[in-house]
């Protein structure tokens, strides 16, 4: 499945922004899944580009002039490969490029703890293994348990506080993926990205799981907690991270700006 993909994000502020930092991943990388064939971001400033220790595009640019507004756009193409009937993919780092190991997503994070109640809500699933059918299941069951509610939480949320309150959004129920995962000792890492849904009104960023059932093997499971499924030609990977802070689409800091409000506006279209 090949599609062109338009995010454009528009900042407004009550009152001029006197300098800011960004820092943008809002570049997919071709990869076992995916093949990236043509990317840009279009930013009010000069972008420089590197690498963070997951293998991510990471964009960094500064504005130093007055600003009301600031808009950030990326537009692309890509085509989605499709699944074997195993589950599983291989994600080996290019030649020449240093990764962390898949070991390093078995630390908690503050936004991934694992209270008692995660941990005993997980252990029925886990405690045997963590092969793909039983990590599908958790999945699953942690749909049910933290439903989707639009507006219920918001990006300083973490995995315990939406457990707790059993409700939320992908990114809630992708961090108590992870969060229930770490907890028994298996590798797991938030995913960033888009998933094209033809029936929907309004196309939004999207957010799932990918956990390491081998690490020597770098072989990783990708599970999409929203819809209850393996990943497949509907999602489109942006970048990964130990939770939502580290894989976020757009970071930054400002000096001044008063209020601010963000407009959001993502298309996307098969090919």
């Amino acid at each position: 499945m090949k599609y062109r993909i338009h995010h454009h994000t528009l900042y407004r502020y009550s009152q001029p922004v006197v300098r800011s930092v960004h820092e943008l991943r809002l570049t997919p990388r071709s990869g076992p899944l995916q093949v990236v064939e043509r990317w840009e971001v279009a930013v009010p400033g000069s972008l420089t580009e590197a690498r963070d220790g997951f293998g991510n595009i990471v964009h960094n640019f500064t504005l130093a002039t007055p600003a009301e507004t600031i808009a950030i756009a990326a537009t692309g193409e890509v085509a989605v490969r499709p699944r074997p009937e195993e589950p599983c993919f291989r994600d080996v780092p290019p030649d020449g490029e240093a990764r962390v190991s898949p070991l390093y997503f078995r630390a908690s994070t503050a936004l991934t703890e694992a209270p008692e109640a995660l941990r005993g809500f997980a252990a029925p699933y886990l405690s045997a293994g963590h092969e793909p059918p039983a990590l599908l299941a958790l999945a699953q069951g942690i749909a049910e348990r933290v439903r989707y509610q639009p507006n219920s939480t918001d990006v300083g949320t973490s995995a315990a506080e939406a457990f707790a309150l059993g409700a939320g959004v992908c990114q809630d129920q992708a961090q108590v993926m992870v969060a229930a995962c770490r907890a028994f000792g298996v590798p797991a890492r938030y995913v960033s990205g888009y998933f094209y849904d033809p029936a929907a009104a309004d196309l939004a960023s999207h957010a799932w799981a990918d956990v390491c059932i081998d690490p020597q093997r770098d072989l990783w499971c990708s599970i999409d907690v929203t819809h209850g499924c393996h990943t497949d030609t509907r999602h489109v990977r942006l970048a990964v991270g130990r939770d939502y802070r580290s894989a976020a689409p757009i970071r930054g800091i400002r000096e001044g700006g008063g209020a601010e409000t963000l407009a959001v506006d993502i298309r996307i279209e098969p090919l």
